[in-house]
């Protein structure tokens, strides 16, 4: 039985490690149909998701579940500073939590940049038969110059530019986001910052997407995947597209999801005929 009401209604929350976290729901519940995970970037956000979740609800016919990690949107904050570890303290300690508390039964893990790392770090390190494939957008694994680079100039937007105005449009807590993604990235330690080897564990489908001129990751981290991986990968490289595809190259963005799902979904139920 679901745990939560399943309501895309901005009021509702749902509590995991402790937290009260923002969350809402598109589509079948999870008794009705396999659910997509929605895990955001690293200044992200339910709300800025936009019109993507609502459309692949109706595409796929999965539910959907989007929230907000603590310190972002309307979730309680976070405690300040992050850990330099806090994609994987997320992955183990509050991932796992969110989906019990959806009743999550079968499901494949969408996450954007932070999210995509979040999700990789879950799937390799969580024994979770729940989770069928993961949709990997953007996502990072290792430090690299360029990347580290741009954050640092996201720092300066923030101090001096429009970038917390705009922030401030989708965080209650916006200084707590904003700096706890940018103070991890830019300290001095974290240049070693490396959880490659999640990949080495996973034993699902991937997707993997990335524009070829993302500021943040070069192709680099795809080809990590790619070498290392063990199970059945696609990707999409788009061209003239920077760090968000889904908002910067929607269409074949959301088709590539789209019929990865329709794959999975196909497996499954291949699987249950057979047995």
């Amino acid at each position: 039985m679901m745990a939560l009401e399943w309501t895309n209604d901005p009021a509702q929350r749902l509590e995991a490690s402790g937290q009260s976290l923002e969350y809402a729901c598109w589509g079948p519940a999870p008794h009705k149909a396999p659910t997509l995970v929605m895990l955001h970037e690293g200044l992200g956000s339910v709300a800025q998701w936009k019109g993507l979740p609502e459309a692949l609800a109706k595409a796929t016919g999965f539910g959907v579940l989007a929230y907000s990690r603590a310190g972002y949107g309307a979730s309680d904050p976070a405690v300040l500073p992050r850990p330099l570890d806090y994609m994987t303290r997320e992955a183990e300690d509050v991932l796992g939590q969110v989906l019990d508390a959806a009743g999550i039964q079968h499901c494949v893990l969408l996450g954007h940049s932070d999210g995509a790392t979040i999700a990789t770090i879950y799937a390799g390190s969580v024994s979770d038969m729940r989770v069928r494939g993961l949709v990997l957008i953007a996502p990072h694994f290792f430090t690299e110059p360029q990347g580290l680079a741009a954050i640092r100039a996201a720092g300066e937007a923030y101090a001096k530019g429009d970038l917390k105005e705009k922030l401030a449009r989708y965080h209650t807590h916006v200084d707590v986001a904003f700096n706890g993604w940018h103070d991890a990235w830019t300290h001095p330690d974290f240049v070693e910052w490396n959880v490659a080897d999640a990949i080495d564990h996973l034993r699902i489908p991937v997707l993997a997407i990335q524009g070829r001129d993302d500021p943040y990751g070069t192709l680099a981290q795809i080809s990590e995947i790619e070498d290392r991986i063990y199970s059945p990968v696609e990707t999409l490289i788009l061209d003239d597209c920077g760090h968000a595809p889904h908002l910067e190259k929607p269409a074949p963005t959301q088709a590539a999801i789209e019929e990865f799902c329709a794959r999975l979904d196909r497996l499954e139920r291949e699987e249950v005929s057979l047995a």
